[in-house]
């Protein structure tokens, strides 16, 4: 017997219960694939910081092997504070901001891709009129760092049209590492219904 080994003592009593207990799995997030996807706009809000505004886009899936993914992600989740993952952030441009230019050449490309899209759309600046709309999203791979510990996850970095999206006609985005430190088919122009009953989802 080794004797640096830590004692063990065996004991018959039962396990003792605790608060709270629930026999229940533990849900484990499912990551969409990087790559080119046709979406379908779920809601749009228009988000104010003290330094600008943001228009964010929620969206789900509408085509292909992930078609309905952030509803599903969104109903499995049991957290009492789950938020809806499936979304898209763009700067509305500002002309004080000295990112003027790359804001506007961002924004212009999103409503160029918007009424590409859609026929017979014609932005006219109410962010509500998004909601229901088609556009092509691409997502990348991104590398996270919380509480010292890092993995990788994906996300919606940019927009085409859902035409090219169909064609294949558009290029993988490139992955975001963290910052290392000194230390360290033909287009349609309507979108099917995801699911009939969106009675429980955000929006």
């Amino acid at each position: 017997m080794n004797k640096n080994a830590k004692s063990e003592r065996k004991i018959t009593q039962m396990i003792r219960s605790y608060n709270g207990f629930k026999a229940e799995r533990t849900a484990t997030k499912e990551t969409l694939p990087a790559g080119g996807y046709v979406a379908k706009i779920m809601d749009a809000s228009v988000i104010k910081y003290d330094w600008g505004e943001v228009l964010k886009i929620d969206f789900d899936i509408a085509e292909g092997e992930y078609k309905g993914f952030f509803t599903n992600d969104y109903r499995a989740n049991t957290s009492d504070n789950k938020k809806w993952r499936g979304n898209y952030r763009i700067n509305i441009p500002n002309e004080n901001n000295q990112y003027f230019d790359s804001q506007r050449k961002s924004f212009n490309n999103l409503i160029a891709c918007l009424e590409e899209t859609n026929a017979g759309y014609h932005f006219d600046w109410d962010e509500t009129k998004l909601k229901g709309k088609g556009i092509g999203v691409l997502f990348r791979n991104k590398e996270w760092e919380y509480n010292d510990s890092t993995g990788w996850t994906t996300e919606c970095c940019a927009v085409t049209t859902a035409e090219d999206i169909r064609n294949g006609k558009f290029k993988m985005p490139k992955d975001k590492a963290l910052k290392k430190t000194g230390n360290t088919a033909a287009a349609s122009t309507s979108f099917a219904e995801l699911d009939d009953d969106d009675s429980d989802l955000p929006f």
